[in-house]
């Protein structure tokens, strides 16, 4: 039963190598989980899948394998799916009463159930509904769905009805999780990881156990070597547009952010308004009293900083193109002076942009600010979008 778990996880496109499939029995034989289905889904899940976007192929190969009973034959269902024994017995120990149980033990038991779950399987040749013997759904049958009964073996039921079923059948529903949606925390995370460079410095507190080995062997004594811990070493510089039409866009660029915070220990970020300018702010009740000067930044920050503005790029093309075009100050030189600047200065550089990348040719601001940085480095807030834009920050 596993090795066919292994073979439709293959053809699901989830790359699992034959060593995790190997952990995975691994895991069984020494009794991590036992009895419980949830248990194992979980245990399965964790073990075979090293990325979430395979989350849902993982659940369609687990269904195909151990629920899914639309896709199999009516007269071969039992030995398609496997269920243990003892499993089912475990089941209804967890689940049913002690009254119940007497009455399934009065009715021949178990082994009756299942015996009787076969046969009729194999008689019957349409679907049915209602009644208290055929397979189908409503009516009081042991075996089926939305109907009740004390010793009963639910089949292709959305959910629980009367919490009496011994083993659940489920058709379970599946969205997929692919590169176009918007991203939550979690995905962020996933995508940003793309940006790393690894370096050792700090206090050698870090046991280095290759190095002890080699230096033991050497020495012909114990001789413990440490070296400094492994970090993300990526600085990064984060602008963020805040305001006006960036608000109905707040909640998943907090979500950008709280990712990015937890992921770069070497990040600085920055606040403003539809377009670079002169000034720029870290606490939005102070935009207008504490004031960053651009000029400074540009100084303070080296070129081995990764840049990302974060901002839908819509507002008046006068704001970019003309001096005392912004509409909140006047500013002495034009918004795409001071974004050419960061270009120049951080040549690593990238634009999210919340929008739709649909509506991107329809507004004229967005178009400008694609020619200023290049039009590959305007990338769409999905999770494609975002390791398109980590991939190019690395090269």
């Amino acid at each position: 039963m596993f090795l066919r778990f292994f073979e439709n996880l293959r053809a699901a496109k989830v790359p699992v190598s034959l060593r995790e499939y190997l952990a995975f029995l691994e895991g069984l034989r020494a009794g991590l989980v036992t009895y419980d289905l949830d248990a194992f889904y979980y245990f399965a899940r964790t073990t075979m899948v090293k990325d979430e976007r395979h989350l849902d192929r993982f659940d369609r190969a687990f269904a195909a394998t151990f629920e899914g009973l639309e896709h199999i034959d009516t007269g071969e269902m039992l030995e398609a799916v496997d269920i243990p024994q003892e499993w089912i017995e475990k089941l209804a120990e967890k689940h049913l009463s002690e009254e119940e149980r007497a009455e399934i033990e009065a009715l021949g038991g178990f082994d009756k159930l299942m015996e009787t779950l076969k046969k009729r399987l194999k008689e019957q040749e349409k679907r049915h509904q209602g009644g208290n013997k055929w397979i189908g759904t409503a009516g009081t049958s042991p075996f089926g769905a939305y109907g009740y009964n004390p010793e009963g073996v639910r089949i292709g039921q959305s959910e629980s009805r009367h919490q009496r079923a011994v083993k659940v059948w489920d058709k379970r529903e599946f969205r997929d999780l692919d590169g176009s949606t918007e991203l939550g925390t979690r995905n962020i995370k996933v995508a940003l990881k793309r940006l790393r460079r690894w370096a050792r410095d700090g206090a050698a507190d870090e046991l280095d156990l290759n190095g002890t080995i080699r230096a033991t062997a050497e020495n012909g004594y114990l001789d413990v070597k440490t070296r400094p811990e492994r970090r993300n070493a990526v600085k990064v510089l984060l602008f963020l547009d805040i305001g006006g039409s960036m608000d109905p866009h707040v909640k998943i660029v907090e979500e950008l952010f709280s990712a990015a915070t937890s992921e770069f220990k070497h990040l600085k970020h920055y606040y403003f308004h539809n377009c670079l300018y002169e000034g720029v702010w870290t606490d939005n009740k102070r935009r207008w009293s504490e004031q960053t000067d651009t000029h400074e930044l540009l100084r303070t920050y080296g070129p081995d900083y990764k840049c990302i503005f974060v901002g839908d790029a819509s507002m008046s093309p006068y704001e970019i193109a003309y001096p005392g075009g912004a509409n909140e100050h006047w500013n002495a030189e034009a918004g795409h002076v001071w974004l050419a600047r960061a270009r120049d200065q951080w040549q690593s550089n990238l634009w999210i942009n919340p929008l739709d990348e649909r509506y991107w040719r329809h507004t004229q601001s967005t178009q400008m600010i694609r020619e200023i940085f290049g039009k590959d480095r305007m990338v769409s807030m999905t999770l494609d979008g975002i390791e398109r834009g980590m991939r190019l920050l690395t090269r």
